[in-house]
């Protein structure tokens, strides 16, 4: 009976060794699942870093653009400000030598200024000739290049008050610096174009 006994194991046997198999089985899957989860979890990881540098680059990217744009704003701004700065230069200097000529006229033959025209007339003849006429009669309407033309320009013997004031009203209006640099030589054939406009605009940049 012993030896039959051995030869064929009883159920609680194959129970307990069924048991240890599917307890393996288990722990085996268990470890499987853990290794897929680390890896998933480390695969995740990668990817938001990688997501977090390129957003770093993207950011640096345009904070760098940005920089370049705010600079080249600012030295636009600059050199409108130092032109502007020329401009009005110009302005009181031709002022103040148109009031000297002025001045210098008078003293030689006093009377040579009656009629003429005050230096706010010749620096806008349209808009002062219009304010002396109004309430009396309408006045033609001057050709606009007629108009444009400072009352310096008249004395074509030229002098270097007008040209710098015609100069700068020319500027002012958006004149090139081709058309100015024509109108100085075709009104004061004496005086220097490129020194009045070098003094008003600043030297012409070289190509």
């Amino acid at each position: 009976m012993k030896g039959g006994d051995e030869r064929n194991p009883g159920p609680k046997k194959l129970a307990s060794s069924a048991a240890s198999r599917v307890e393996a089985i288990i722990e085996g899957a268990e470890r499987a699942a853990e290794r897929v989860i680390d890896e998933a979890e480390a695969n995740a990881r990668d990817y938001l870093a990688e997501a977090e540098a390129e957003a770093d680059r993207a950011v640096a990217a345009r904070l760098a653009a940005l920089g370049e744009l705010s600079d080249d704003l600012v030295a636009q701004a600059e050199a409108i400000r130092t032109q502007s700065e020329r401009l009005t230069a110009s302005l009181r200097e031709a002022k103040r030598l148109l009031e000297g000529e002025a001045g210098a006229a008078t003293r030689e033959r006093p009377d040579a200024l009656d009629g003429a025209p005050t230096l706010t007339e010749a620096l806008w003849p349209v808009e002062s000739a219009g304010a002396g006429r109004r309430g009396t009669h309408l006045s033609a309407v001057e050709p606009e290049e007629r108009r444009a033309r400072p009352a310096a320009e008249r004395g074509r013997g030229g002098t270097i008050a007008g040209a710098r004031l015609l100069a700068t009203q020319m500027a002012v209006s958006g004149s090139s610096r081709e058309e100015i640099a024509a109108r100085l030589r075709n009104g004061f054939e004496n005086e220097d174009a490129e020194a009045i406009l070098d003094a008003i605009l600043g030297p012409e940049a070289e190509a």
